[in-house]
């Protein structure tokens, strides 16, 4: 195998591969670290990368062998370094594996390096001051969104099929729409966090990955759902496995439509065009699309502001945790400007503040089951906006305090952050390409509480009738 046959393979087709016997797993290893090689020095999506473990057979399973990359943040693999794209963490080494590396490695995946990530993921585009900006592989002068962005940039340059990806506001489907990719962010308590920590950003923090292909994502959503002990959310198991679903009519779906977003921000040209197109085909393939207000129980200042004081506050613990590991001080000399602000602004955070923003994820949760009972998928656009070039986003941060950094993030990605809150599955499906640019957009998908089986048999409807595994961009392993 050479490695444009590499790059041009999803993950459950090279576990295939190996299961037959026609290419090694110590093989596929090589091409990835070829792959980096090729493309890493043109995207800096890949901080660290090592040799696995191949002396032992990968384990069976649908993804048994394949080459694999982590977030440098929420998963702990032993002796290897969790940075979490910050100054304030820089060389840190995780002292055992989490329950979800546990998983991962128990799948037969071979983790082979850490991707990048904004400080403390606080951010939709990935420019970290540890290890500078990730590039687009569409347009290497452009974001490659985050906070998994370098997860985003290696799975679409070709480097590796699927990363680990996290998201809590967005930071799945933001580089799964700026990349070109499918990306699927699980319900709440589909996974575990532990044991090291119990729930991230009460609760609005999931784990899961971004892949090219829909297969790929829910196998890794098979190999990694369920709970461990201690977990503080239970989400009943599927019936049958993830992987199933996929392929499989989703028969004829109520899709509710949302073109502009809650906060009433303006949506480009392109994603608008896009979005009619795509109401279009759905309704080509038999769904009934209604159009209709999606209210969020709240304003879109008291959603801000509760994810503000949530965020921030938990940001004080995760700070001054890794400032008593390291024994560095938390100033400009570890820190970024926003997070610098954030900080400042948790530690104003009163309990009853905290309170108030669960009393507030409680109605906007309690809002967003209301609409499943009218429809069976909301679809809206992923973003609003096309990428943005490096080095725009975080214009203007050193003046901002925490609320504003906040209304920042979620002003860059206004539709996603909302099941994050409720807890819902949601979803990014690479639909379209900018007319004036050839960038891809995603388009975004939510079905109700634990219903990934839904949100993956529309997905594989579009993969068939829609099919974006063609499109390449600038940057490819492969080419």
């Amino acid at each position: 195998m050479n490695l444009n046959e590499y790059s041009a393979h999803d993950g459950v087709g090279l576990a295939q591969l190996v299961a037959r016997g026609d290419v090694s797993a110590a093989e596929l290893a090589a091409l990835a670290a070829s792959a980096i090689e090729t493309v890493n020095p043109r995207l800096n999506a890949v901080i660290e990368h090592w040799q696995p473990d191949v002396a032992q057979p990968p384990a069976s399973g649908p993804l048994a062998g394949v080459p694999f990359l982590i977030k440098d943040l929420a998963v702990s693999y032993a002796g290897r370094r969790s940075e979490l794209g910050s100054r304030l963490a820089a060389g840190l080494v995780a002292p055992a594996d989490s329950y979800l590396m546990s998983r991962f490695k128990a799948a037969g995946l071979q983790t082979i390096g850490r991707t990048t990530t904004p400080e403390m993921a606080f951010s939709t585009e990935t420019e970290s001051a540890l290890v500078g900006p990730t590039r687009n592989p569409w347009n290497p002068l452009l974001s490659a969104g985050g906070s998994s962005g370098g997860a985003g940039a290696a799975v679409a340059a070709g480097i590796v099929p699927l990363a680990h990806a996290t998201d809590a506001a967005g930071s799945i489907r933001v580089p799964a729409a700026f990349n070109g990719l499918f990306g699927l962010k699980p319900t709440r308590g589909r996974s575990s966090h532990g044991p090291g920590l119990d729930e991230v950003f009460a609760g609005f923090g999931v784990q899961l990955g971004l892949s090219r292909t829909v297969r790929d994502s829910a196998a890794l959503l098979d190999a990694i759902q369920g709970q461990s002990p201690g977990d503080p959310y239970y989400t009943p198991a599927p019936a049958e496995r993830f992987l199933a679903q996929v392929g499989r009519d989703p028969g004829r779906l109520r899709i509710g439509l949302l073109r502009t977003p809650w906060n009433a921000g303006a949506v480009d040209a392109d994603i608008a065009q896009a979005t009619q197109l795509a109401a279009l085909h759905l309704q080509a393939q038999g769904h009934q699309i209604e159009e209709a207000s999606f209210d969020l129980g709240v304003s879109w200042e008291a959603f801000v502001h509760a994810n503000a004081q949530i965020w921030c506050a938990t940001l004080v613990r995760w700070i001054d945790g890794l400032a008593s590991a390291t024994g560095r001080r938390i100033d400009a000399s570890t820190l970024e400007p926003s997070t610098l602000a954030c900080y400042a602004y948790g530690l104003q955070a009163r309990a009853s503040d905290f309170a108030g923003a669960l009393e507030v994820r409680n109605r906007v949760a309690r809002t967003v089951a209301g609409w499943f009972e009218r429809v069976d998928v909301l679809m809206t656009p992923t973003l609003p906006q096309l990428p943005q070039p490096l080095g725009t986003y975080s214009d203007g941060a050193a003046k901002m305090n925490g609320l504003e950094w906040t209304a920042r993030v979620f002003r860059h990605s206004p539709f996603t952050p909302i099941f994050n809150v409720a807890g819902t599955p949601a979803m990014s499906v690479p639909m379209a390409t900018a007319a004036s640019s050839g960038l891809p957009i995603g388009m975004q998908f939510a079905a109700a509480f634990a219903r990934e089986d839904v949100l993956l048999r529309l997905a594989g409807q579009l993969e068939q009738t829609m099919p974006w595994h063609a499109r390449r961009p600038t940057v490819w392993a492969g080419a």
